[in-house]
């Protein structure tokens, strides 16, 4: 169990290095987007505004997958803890949503998202799944090549 939280730990320190980080953030644009597919990508632009605020309560109640969030609350300190540890070093992020796939079931609809972002002065795309929460789109994981 103790592996499986250091893992979520991971992929949540990975999250902003995957967003990348930048001198100014800008908004996350989901025009040309509709319906559950414009939900999706409006989670990562309040993902975005939330890691940029440095607003880990509003990352952890808000942004993240409950399952995510079980994990990374058996740390001392719980979940905020642990985001607020991430977000210290972050200045800010930049994200543009390139495609939002939509999947699933009616009843337990998933998303994934390609979601290009600068770090270090070069462009990565990062594929983000979300899954929808009692009518909510949450983060639930996130690759990057």
């Amino acid at each position: 169990m103790r592996l499986l939280c250091l893992r979520l730990v991971a992929m949540l320190c990975a999250l902003p290095l995957a967003l990348g980080v930048s001198a100014c953030a800008k908004t996350v644009s989901t025009s040309g987007l509709k319906g559950e597919a414009k939900g999706a990508a409006e989670t990562i632009k309040n993902l975005q505004s939330d890691v940029t605020a440095g607003d880990q309560k509003k990352v952890c109640d808000n942004d993240l997958a409950h399952a995510v969030v079980a994990g990374l609350s058996s740390f001392r300190g719980g979940c905020e803890a642990a985001v607020k540890e991430q977000l210290a070093e972050i200045d800010s992020v930049e994200l543009t949503v390139e495609s939002v796939r939509l999947g699933g079931t009616t009843a337990a609809r998933t998303a994934t998202a390609r979601v290009k972002s600068v770090y270090s002065g070069k462009k990565k795309v990062t594929t983000m799944s979300l899954v929808k929460e009692r009518g909510k789109w949450k983060v639930s994981s996130f690759t990057s090549p």
